[in-house]
């Protein structure tokens, strides 16, 4: 079993910047794509970036420019970090890995983004 724990979220005001980290711990042999997705209230889950084991990332347009998304292999960690933060980045944010055949989630952190 693969368990997925997630930080770093909290209360920012507009423009501000946040670190979010996750870590993945348990039964690993090898951590393979990496990568968070927010909901919103009333929303659907949607994709914010991902990263693979070999480091190419994806990025949702929205967080483009403003969101970088990095790992650290040895540790089973993927992070994000999120600059120049806006209202609409108001979610609950998860993180999911894929470890063999099967993908993985964290619980969720909050991030509030206020105006």
């Amino acid at each position: 079993q693969v368990q997925l724990v997630e930080s770093g979220g909290g209360l920012v005001q507009a423009g501000g910047s946040l670190r979010l980290s996750c870590a993945a711990s348990g039964s690993i042999f090898r951590v393979n794509a990496m990568g968070w997705y927010r909901q919103a209230p009333g929303k659907q889950r949607e994709l914010v970036a991902t990263i693979t084991r070999g480091g190419s990332t994806n990025y949702a347009d929205s967080v483009k420019g403003r969101f970088t998304i990095s790992r650290d292999n040895a540790k089973n960690t993927v992070y994000l970090q999120m600059n120049s933060l806006k209202p609409e980045d108001t979610a609950v944010y998860y993180c999911t890995a894929n470890v063999f055949i099967s993908d993985y989630w964290g619980q969720g952190t909050q991030v509030t983004v206020s105006s």
